[in-house]
């Protein structure tokens, strides 16, 4: 790096002394670590815990892939950062798109900043929907990497800083849909550390295996033990590596072993008539197989009516529901930009979920798994780990203060600094 440290979104970060690696398990409640900590299939985890520092942070409402992403990035909530969904109906357009495009986020990440100012940084993401947007700004004709394991065969040097990565992984092209596509993220992360020693790494799986497969199953077993085994083997490498996730999981399922769901288009029509309120899923995304667009968290726009309070008091009343803001309440609440909100937000509880209307939903792709999704406040816990001992006045920080799954690069860069 061309400078000792660097002032990024109102944090200052210190140049790291050796390899810094931040691990983002998505969906990873911290069920999954308790069940592997008492199962001992996850010992370098263990480790981390044991050697290192452990808490539960809190990630950012939505508990969605984008907006955690993105604060996990840049080191901020998304009322600096912009993304504030996976999907919103642009104010500028009126239409509805996916928060995928990088020209969304307003600020510069971390890995940008330091891949711009002499450090060699290392991004891969399981899906390539984040690949965009963990990219923004990266330098990479000055030898940073940025790729996603789903498109990892048509990685090239002048688009993403490295070509033939199959052959370097020595695995074939992952499923977008398996387990394999997190696992060719971390052992491509391993390989890339072990020959070319990045300063600063980001690698992000995917929560595949925890929407259809809940802590202590022999599945989420093995996977969480593989995902442990790639962990250890960063450390091994010489890298100080911190481990959070984006957002829990809960399953939603009635007693007869139904999806558990809110049909809040269907509701509202009942009781205000067709084409009043519109809801928009803002968890909705083009992987779509193990949710079936079903989550914790929406947004509800006033159209022929224009009565955020009555439309609130209505939806209060519906079993299921936990909360309903309009937008100015959300917004200090969450933390969210208000220009990027929709006029009411929509919570339900932990064992429900939240759909449109019941006919646009289609549950035949659970193929038999239960229904496990997230986006409410009861996904907001996450596991925060982190290799090394923090110095004091980090650990006072944590014992005094909220921690957030968005403070990881914080912590393992400056809190690990002696």
């Amino acid at each position: 790096m061309s400078s000792d440290t660097l002032t990024i979104n109102g944090i200052e970060y210190h140049r790291p002394a050796q390899t810094v690696a931040v691990v983002g398990i998505d969906g990873c409640d911290p069920k999954y670590i308790e069940q592997g900590l008492e199962e001992g299939i996850i010992p370098n985890i263990e480790r981390m815990i044991s050697q290192g520092f452990y808490c539960i942070a809190d990630s950012v409402v939505p508990a969605f892939t984008n907006p955690n992403n993105v604060s996990i990035i840049t080191g901020s909530p998304p009322s600096v950062h912009g993304i504030s969904a996976n999907f919103f109906i642009d104010p500028e357009t009126g239409e509805g798109v996916e928060m995928t495009d990088p020209k969304y986020i307003r600020v510069p990440s971390v890995l940008a900043e330091f891949s711009r100012n002499g450090a060699k940084v290392l991004s891969i993401t399981a899906k390539d929907k984040l690949c965009r947007l963990l990219g923004k700004g990266i330098d990479i004709a000055g030898g940073s990497i940025n790729f996603s394991s789903e498109k990892a065969d048509q990685c090239t040097l002048a688009k993403n800083g490295i070509e033939n990565v199959v052959s370097l992984v020595d695995m074939p092209l992952p499923d977008v849909y398996s387990a394999d596509l997190s696992l060719f993220v971390l052992e491509a992360g391993a390989r890339i550390l072990e020959h070319d020693r990045p300063d600063l790494i980001y690698l992000f799986t995917t929560d595949f295996i925890q929407h259809k497969h809940a802590p202590g199953t022999s599945v989420s077993n093995k996977f969480l033990s593989q995902v442990d085994g790639a962990i250890g083997r960063l450390i091994d490498l010489g890298a100080v590596v911190g481990v959070t996730a984006d957002h829990g999981m809960s399953e939603r399922m009635t007693p007869d072993g139904s999806p558990n769901v809110v049909y809040l288009q269907d509701e509202i029509d009942k009781e205000f008539g067709a084409g009043a309120y519109r809801v928009v899923l803002t968890f909705k995304d083009q992987y779509v197989v193990h949710c079936s667009l079903i989550g914790g968290y929406t947004g509800v726009y006033c159209q022929a009516a224009t009565s955020t309070e009555a439309l609130i008091n209505f939806v209060l009343t519906i079993p299921g529901i936990e909360a309903a803001y309009d937008r100015r309440t959300a917004c200090e609440i969450f933390d969210l930009p208000p220009d990027r909100q929709p006029d009411v937000v929509v919570i339900s509880s932990g064992d429900r979920g939240i759909g449109s209307s019941e006919s646009e939903h289609d549950f035949s792709a659970l193929q038999g798994f239960p229904l496990r999704t997230h986006g409410g406040v009861s996904e907001q816990p996450v596991p925060f780990i982190i290799s090394t001992p923090l110095n004091d006045a980090y650990v006072t920080r944590a014992v005094s203060g909220r921690v957030r799954n968005w403070h990881i690069f914080d912590y393992v860069i400056n809190g690990t600094r002696r």
